[in-house]
């Protein structure tokens, strides 16, 4: 940051390129190892300096892809917004070095309309993400999730429509079982709009999409796949070690619940708690590294704070 509370990037923020970066199946894209997700700690109740921090460290370190979806919040378009803001404070030099997604499948605004897989939904809600976020473009779409009641090719021929307007560069499904995921892939395909990537809820205690084979068809398929929730919403980390903070989600966020603080997690933390200082690695580290072992283009992982993000980055700086 200048003197004058402008923004510059770091000069070196690429000097790690080599390690950085893993390329998304047999895309041109390459994206950072680890990514940053917008779904918790930059929405319109979270306080914007500290959102900006983040998102200032990440880019300096060589963060490019910042995910983000239609009703992260909360309230519902408020991560959008501070992207907006962020866009037009600090990262409009930056926009074509920038990596920017968004989403939409989940409830966003009543009535009929505003859920789902329909085109309608689809469409109206990316314009409105377009119009938060103060871009022309996204660089990457998602279904973000799959709608049973919707004709599977209403869902997808939107998805080929988006790019071929411009508003999308390259469209993604998140949370599609594995029978749509082959479906979508064939469709896209045939349209000349390829499936860039999946997104799924992986970690050391959520290992569906390896179980179900999502994970095998993906790289059988050179579809890219971007681990969600690597941390299983911190639990994967220390956090609950010695109990339940009062500052923690665990502690606030209807999202995480009390009850999942078990014995059997303790003590699998305490494990991975020697098994990472036998690395030189935190257990969030630890859980991290996992997942990329398992051959994954990319992890998004949150962060509340600097520091928190700054020992997130270190997993594959070492």
């Amino acid at each position: 940051m200048d003197t004058n509370g402008t923004y510059r990037a770091a000069d070196d923020r690429y000097a790690h390129a080599a390690d950085l970066y893993n390329r998304c199946g047999k895309s041109g894209v390459l994206l950072p190892k680890v990514s940053l997700g917008f779904w918790h700690n930059f929405g319109g109740v979270d306080p914007y300096e500290r959102s900006r921090a983040i998102t200032h460290y990440a880019f300096d370190h060589g963060i490019t892809h910042f995910d983000l979806a239609n009703n992260y919040g909360p309230p519902y378009g408020s991560a959008e917004e501070t992207m907006g803001r962020l866009m037009e404070q600090d990262f409009a030099p930056y926009r074509d070095e920038l990596f920017i997604s968004t989403k939409a499948g989940y409830d966003m605004w009543d009535g009929p309309y505003g859920n789902w897989g329909s085109r309608k939904y689809l469409m109206a809600s990316l314009d409105q993400s377009l119009r938060r976020m103060r871009l022309e473009y996204v660089d990457l779409f998602y279904s973000h999730r799959f709608d049973p009641e919707t004709p599977i090719e209403e869902t997808l021929q939107a998805l080929v429509d988006i790019v071929r307007q411009g508003k999308a560069l390259y469209v993604g499904i998140s949370n599609w079982p594995l029978e749509p995921l082959k479906q979508a892939a064939a469709y896209l395909r045939e349209r000349d709009v390829p499936l860039l990537i999946y997104q799924g809820r992986l970690n050391m205690l959520h290992r569906q999409p390896i179980e179900e084979g999502i994970l095998d068809f993906c790289k059988q398929e050179n579809i890219g796949f971007i681990a969600y929730s690597p941390l299983a919403q911190g639990l994967l980390t220390d956090r609950y070690l010695d109990g339940i903070p009062a500052d923690s989600r665990m502690a606030k966020d209807h999202f995480l619940h009390p009850w999942a603080r078990t014995e059997k997690l303790l003590k699998y933390l305490h494990e991975l708690q020697a098994q990472g200082q036998a690395h030189g690695r935190t257990i969030a580290q630890e859980a991290l590294n996992w997942i990329l072992e398992q051959g994954v283009t990319s992890v998004l992982v949150g962060a509340s704070s600097v520091e928190q993000l700054s020992n997130n980055i270190a997993t594959y700086l070492k």
